[in-house]
């Protein structure tokens, strides 16, 4: 009876540990298992920058913050725009009128991706959804007049898709934030009047299950209240058990503190890493937002969009790919075309990508590149290539009697032999049917 007693005690001692606010205990707390199954996920940058769609998301600051200005924003507003114009006087123009909340839900949802993180606000500060923090500065006050957070995550969750918000900790132009810098942030009048409320209220109010911050690299995590924020989001927030996070949160943290690691924007470690990583990159090779004049030159191709997913996930992290919607609310049709060949490639190649686990030999290139996957003892060989011949010899594996080998897509087994008693395997190859992603799977059974 003692001994249940006290197996009962340890167990409500540890349902009810809590996170302290500092990151050796927070940076203990285990990620969601939900975040490394799911593997893709869509990224929306999305806001009045959409607006001028020039250079970048960044454009107000290149045009008016940058000392000195960037040249070629100061023409852009000088051929356009009446003189005097302002960056505010672009919200009225962020119309959404086309914007369907369903429509983008089916084209992600088409895409495989099982996560979604849309900008609730970006550095411009000008909010997604109606902050009583940030008035007349919101989606609802001015341009769509409308809930842009809440109705897309309504249509997104409806899909099963996890429903996430992208929120920039830092604002270029704020008054707060300008006098908490010019104080060298010894003040934190923009965290406590703005910042923080702002945080809880969108976390009570749509309860993401990603919350990918940014804006944090000019001030340490002390002065954002970081780890007081992180401790009471794992403790007491309506999504203390499913939320992740990553790794954006003061001067410093990059790499080091947080939920997953983001590091940098486009990060590519190119070997296996052993905290949980993600990926984050743009079908746009120039920007995260819309831009009037991109081309088709500046895309990312599918095959290498699959690539480096393929490669992604393999190193153990997650590929997050973003669009940048138009400011009428439409998915770019050459982004949508890049979505759905993300989705048509994972219909048959899925099996290999979500819950799937680095293996031990991440990839080879003896005859081809291929990329390896796992899920126990059944490893995925990726060949992101077309082989020159149809034996194609894999120095890694080891084989067993028990050993079968498929084509993803076709269940027929195929012929296979051992390089060497120690290890290998050469694989007969069926014809390769064509697929717009030109990579194709080896399922590889009861492998060492």
């Amino acid at each position: 009876m003692l001994a249940v007693l006290l197996f009962a005690a340890a167990c409500v001692c540890h349902t009810a540990a809590r996170y302290t606010p500092d990151w050796t205990s927070l940076d203990a707390r285990p990620l969601p298992s939900w975040y490394d199954e799911a593997k893709l996920g869509i990224f929306i940058h999305w806001g009045v920058f959409s607006v001028p769609g020039f250079g970048s998301e960044w454009f107000w600051w290149h045009w008016q913050g940058e000392q000195p200005p960037d040249r070629a924003c100061v023409d852009y507003m000088s051929k356009n725009y009446p003189p005097g114009f302002s960056y505010p006087e672009f919200a009225p123009h962020f119309h959404a009128q086309f914007f369907d909340p369903e429509e983008w839900a089916d084209i992600f949802k088409a895409s495989g991706a099982k996560y979604v993180v849309l900008t609730a606000k970006h550095h411009e500060g000008f909010t997604n959804w109606e902050s009583p923090n940030s008035w007349n500065w919101n989606s609802v006050d001015t341009g769509p007049h409308r809930d842009l957070v809440g109705d897309l995550g309504e249509a997104v969750r409806s899909r099963s898709l996890h429903y996430g918000l992208y929120n920039s900790l830092y604002e270029w132009f704020h008054p707060l934030y300008l006098f908490d810098k010019k104080n060298g942030f010894k003040t934190q009048k923009y965290v406590m009047q703005k910042l923080l409320p702002e945080l809880y209220n969108m976390i009570v109010r749509y309860k993401p299950e990603v919350l990918w911050s940014d804006g944090d690299w000019e001030a340490p995590d002390t002065y954002w209240n970081s780890t007081e924020f992180l401790a009471w989001l794992y403790n007491d927030s309506p999504v203390k058990d499913t939320v992740v996070t990553n790794d954006r949160w003061g001067a410093g943290c990059g790499c080091k503190h947080g939920g997953y690691y983001n590091c940098d924007d486009k990060y590519t470690p190119g070997h296996l890493v052993k905290h949980k990583w993600e990926k984050c990159t743009s079908v746009d090779t120039l920007s995260w937002g819309y831009r009037r004049n991109m081309k088709l030159s500046e895309m990312m191709p599918l095959p290498t969009i699959i690539v480096d997913l393929v490669q992604t996930v393999a190193l153990g992290g997650n590929y997050l790919l973003n669009v940048g919607p138009t400011p009428d609310g439409m998915i770019p049709t050459l982004f949508e075309e890049r979505l759905r060949g993300v989705g048509a490639w994972l219909d048959i190649n899925g099996e290999a990508i979500y819950a799937s686990k680095p293996w031990r030999v991440q990839a080879e290139n003896s005859t081809i590149p291929v990329w390896y996957t796992s899920k126990g003892t059944t490893v995925y060989a990726i060949m992101t290539a077309k082989p020159p011949n149809p034996k194609l010899k894999l120095l890694k594996p080891k084989t067993s009697a028990a050993t079968k080998v498929t084509l993803l897509g076709n269940p027929k087994p195929l012929s296979w032999s051992p390089v060497q008693p120690s290890g290998g395997i050469v694989v007969q190859l069926p014809e390769l049917p064509y697929t717009p992603g030109q990579a194709w799977t080896l399922k590889l059974e009861n492998i060492q």
